[in-house]
């Protein structure tokens, strides 16, 4: 399949971009290095060059490195349906066999760490071992907002905007994805985006169909708490996670608080690992690259990660 070099989507790098198909979709991943898979799951609301400083480091330190795009972003097939998490989990446990391998590193941030949470709870014979960044466990997430409610309650309100219909797409498409920049700026640290990467974001999400995908994965969480596939994702969620598990979060992130995150230890029942990344925001990955790619390049050296 040829791609448009000067496709929003399709950035040129070191790295290579190709299309996989997994759980009856295809997704759109960019890949670099030879070594053991490390797959990488973007969040709200990026694509798969978040991961951009990643797919060298980790190459260079001798991975696999392979960032994808959701399904529903970026080059990634953006079907009517299928936002919900456990469906985003089997793509990406998919992924990982489309790949190849029988399990991976995965690595997740934001949306994508809530996928990742749900892997190890879905799909843990796939994961050797689990990076969550910016993102609670999901049941710590819904938990965090009903007991906070000035603090988590109300950095989480944005989302509560998106459940209507129609209006959120359009008010995040407004005026040249204008609000993309602002989430992005609102909850970085200081100095973060510059205006290319804003811009970089800012035409991803004004791709056909992505922002209304991206939306609906928010509306499947709200949503579904007090239906029965909600019921049931968090009964099979309340089981711990037998899978070790490195927690980097920003000290500034004002989009998912630390002190929301940081009881996610209780749903682990594994060597698990809790960092914050000083001076950074949501995006930890992004504003702070050599710190973070120094705590996850010793995680995943280290044969003890519980310490």
């Amino acid at each position: 399949m040829a791609f448009r070099a000067d496709a929003p989507v399709y950035l040129d790098g070191p790295w290579t971009h190709r299309s996989v198909s997994a759980n009856g979709t295809r997704l759109h991943v960019a890949e670099s290095g030879d070594g053991p898979l490390v797959l990488m799951l973007h969040g709200f609301p990026e694509f798969w060059w978040t991961w951009r400083a990643q797919l060298a480091s980790l190459s260079k330190a001798g991975f696999r490195a392979v960032a994808a795009d959701l399904r529903g972003y970026g080059g990634s097939d953006k079907p009517p349906r299928g936002y919900d998490l456990v469906t985003a989990a089997a793509d990406a446990a998919g992924l990982i066999r489309s790949l190849g391998e029988a399990n991976a590193v995965v690595i997740g941030h934001d949306w994508g760490g809530l996928i990742a949470w749900t892997m190890a709870s879905y799909f843990p014979k796939v994961l050797r071992r689990l990076a969550v960044v910016s993102a609670p466990h999901p049941l710590r997430a819904r938990a965090a907002v009903l007991a906070d409610p000035l603090g988590q309650g109300r950095s989480s309100r944005y989302a509560l905007g998106f459940q209507l219909p129609l209006l959120p797409e359009r008010q995040l498409l407004a005026d040249d994805a204008r609000r993309v920049g602002r989430m992005l700026s609102n909850w970085s640290g200081p100095g973060w985006p510059d205006s290319q990467t804003e811009r970089r974001y800012r035409d991803a999400m004004s791709l056909p169909s992505v922002a209304h995908s991206a939306l609906e994965y928010h509306r499947w969480f709200v949503r579904s708490r007090l239906r029965p596939d909600g019921v049931r994702y968090a009964r099979t969620m309340r089981a711990p996670s037998q899978v070790p598990t490195l927690h980097l979060h920003g000290s500034l992130d004002s989009c998912v608080l630390p002190t929301a995150a940081r009881g996610s230890g209780a749903y682990v029942d594994a060597p698990y690992r809790w960092r914050l990344i000083d001076g950074a925001g949501h995006f930890p990955h992004e504003e702070r690259p050599d710190r973070f790619d120094a705590e996850l390049c010793a995680w995943l050296a280290d044969p003890e990660p519980e310490r």
